[in-house]
């Protein structure tokens, strides 16, 4: 008797543990360009606000693994350098590449020299559709 409600304990626990699992969203990003690209054709637009909020960037962090929230909960590996944190997806299917909280100034004066994208966005999202490729520039919220 006492076996088997150390059973039933531990079956629960078990099953109950990815209720306890901490989540934690670590990054959303408002897209302001998207830039489809074919190979022969390159279509850059720049979104309205109904379909900047349809193309968000929601990176969650659950326990200690990484996924992409908006792009069907695909696990990221994070890969820290310099004044950016990159986001890998596991199935290779894109990434997501933030400048750092803490760099977002040191970046911003150096765009502005070089007349870079980092003047203007916080972050870049690309995915790979295929032989094809969607590109999201915006700003983390």
């Amino acid at each position: 008797m006492i076996m088997k409600k150390i059973f039933l304990a531990l079956i629960f626990l078990i099953l109950a543990s990815p209720l306890f699992a901490k989540e934690e969203i670590v990054f959303t990003g408002i897209p302001e360009i998207k830039i489809s690209e074919g190979g022969i054709s390159r279509i850059p637009e720049t979104l309205s606000k109904s379909k900047t909020i349809e193309y968000k960037c929601t990176i969650t962090k659950i326990d200690d693994k990484y996924y992409w929230t908006t792009r069907e909960n695909i696990e990221l590996i994070p890969i820290s350098g310099g004044a950016f944190i990159t986001f890998l997806a596991v199935n290779g299917s894109g990434y997501v590449r933030i400048v750092k909280p803490e760099m977002k100034e040191v970046t911003r004066e150096f765009g502005k020299i070089m007349k870079d994208p980092e003047e203007k966005f916080d972050y870049v999202e690309h995915l790979l559709v295929g032989l094809k490729s969607v590109t999201y520039y915006g700003k983390s919220k």
